[in-house]
């Protein structure tokens, strides 16, 4: 059975929905059988990757979803084990009643536990828990020989390494163990923080990650002159005295239908910068809140990327060094303002010195800078080309899972340990952004002089 369409699109939508799927029995009874096609296949789980690492143009996805079985959770040592398609709002859900907590959330809990795996997602408190990979005990990875390979850190140890954080690439996750955290509650209690600019910010987060779980930073990116680099950080503790249930995860609004236009245009984004600067940061006191509104605030508004209108959105996260992060992250903000394109959404966060188990994996000490872009075509293509410049010229890295149109040389220079994974691809598996980075590289015998 093919099937396709929006639903497996990625979560950016500048790039188009996934023409073929297929559905995850299926994939399973074909790779089983040995006769799967050399780069007919890809997982797919929630779609929230925001560019095409979860695209596999040229084959087909497999719709991962309906594996979504909790098979069993250990209270004691708060080790879960669940099919590849859970979500992390689930995982939440089993865990909290028994004091529990995922040890790495991204920004969004309608992630799968095969995607967060295969992305190597990250937190608020890297500086604390390193990535999610870190916490991953074992999971079951089926082949296109047609065998199904537990993998740890004794057990199939590369492909252990290989997978996480691998994109998919190595074969079909179809469960997973994991370690989760004990913590007093689900509640947070938060700080906002405000700063001047970034000199200020950075001399307030090596002291902020030392006495908080959570620390991250908004940043008011369209301020310019001495406003320039001001934004709020915001760190949180869980909280002794709070609430051990979950919130249901489901959306309290909903964008239904795509307008035909970017709604988050320069007006709004200066209105809700004010806004948000206001209301978040009136007062320094801390707060009691709930953990959805703390980790997942954009997960209150259902399919909240529409609002970018029917061009998408493309988003750049970059990772610097602490040695030159005074300089290249107020380079790249600067890049952003002189293109005269606004960022809805920018965050930056000191990421810590947990190495991960993955052979590839985003996170390494120093500071990380997300920025969201309208798809405006050739004019954004060529900011986030800057954007990956300044980023390699510091010694930095580009986000594979979050990128649609990196080139090869970005890829390599960001993750030189590429052609190891390469080695450990199953064949069978392939993705659009595999294709467009690595592939291109392989022809040119590991090097490209690609435009970037």
């Amino acid at each position: 059975m093919s099937m396709g369409g929006e639903r497996f699109g990625s979560f950016g939508l500048a790039t188009p929905p996934a023409r073929h799927a297929i559905a995850a029995d299926e994939a399973i009874a074909l790779l089983k059988s040995g006769a799967a096609q050399p780069g007919s296949l890809l997982g797919y789980g929630n779609g929230r990757s925001y560019g095409d690492s979860c695209q596999n143009d040229a084959g087909m996805v497999v719709d991962m979803r309906p594996l979504n079985r909790i098979r069993g959770f250990d209270a004691e040592t708060g080790i879960l084990e669940a099919d590849a398609g859970v979500l992390l709002s689930d995982i939440i859900a089993h865990a909290a009643p028994y004091g529990f907590f995922p040890a790495a959330v991204p920004g969004t809990q309608f992630v799968t536990l095969g995607g967060a795996i295969a992305n190597d997602v990250h937190g608020k408190n890297h500086h604390r828990r390193g990535t999610f990979g870190c916490h991953v005990e074992a999971f079951a990875l089926l082949r296109s020989d047609g065998r199904i390979r537990r993998c740890s850190e004794t057990d199939n140890v590369h492909l252990f390494r290989a997978t996480i954080g691998g994109m998919g690439l190595t074969g079909l996750i179809l469960s997973a163990s994991i370690r989760l955290m004990r913590v007093p509650s689900l509640d947070i209690i938060e700080r906002a923080t405000r700063f001047r600019d970034l000199g200020e910010f950075f001399d307030l987060a090596e002291a902020a990650d030392q006495a908080n779980e959570y620390a991250v930073a908004w940043i008011d990116q369209l301020a310019g002159g001495h406003r320039s680099g001001r934004g709020l950080l915001f760190t949180g503790n869980h909280a002794e005295r709070g609430s051990h249930a979950a919130s249901p995860a489901s959306s309290r609004l909903s964008v239904s239908v795509q307008p035909p236009f970017n709604v988050l245009n320069g007006p709004f984004l200066t209105v809700f910068n004010t806004a948000y600067r206001w209301k978040k940061g009136r007062s320094s006191a801390p707060r009691q809140t709930g953990y959805q509104g703390f980790f997942f605030p954009l997960d209150g508004v259902r399919d909240w990327n529409r609002l970018y209108g029917p061009r998408g959105l493309f988003q750049h996260q970059s990772v610097v060094p602490e040695g030159a992060a005074r300089r290249a992250v107020p380079a790249l903000l600067e890049a952003a303002r002189h293109a005269g394109q606004g960022s809805f959404l920018t965050v930056l966060k000191r990421f810590g010195g947990a190495r991960s188990p993955a052979l590839l994996s985003f996170p390494r000490p120093g500071y990380t800078l997300t920025l969201d872009f309208p798809n405006k075509g050739e004019r954004t293509l060529k900011l986030l080309a800057e954007l990956d410049r300044i980023t390699i010229e510091a010694g930095g890295a580009v986000n594979p899972y979050k990128d649609a149109r990196m080139g090869p040389g970005t890829f390599a220079a960001s993750f030189p340990e590429w052609p190891r994974l390469e080695a450990l691809r199953d064949p069978a598996f392939m993705s659009s952004f595999w294709a467009r980075t690595a592939k291109t590289l392989n022809a040119g015998g590991g090097r490209s002089e690609a435009a970037e």
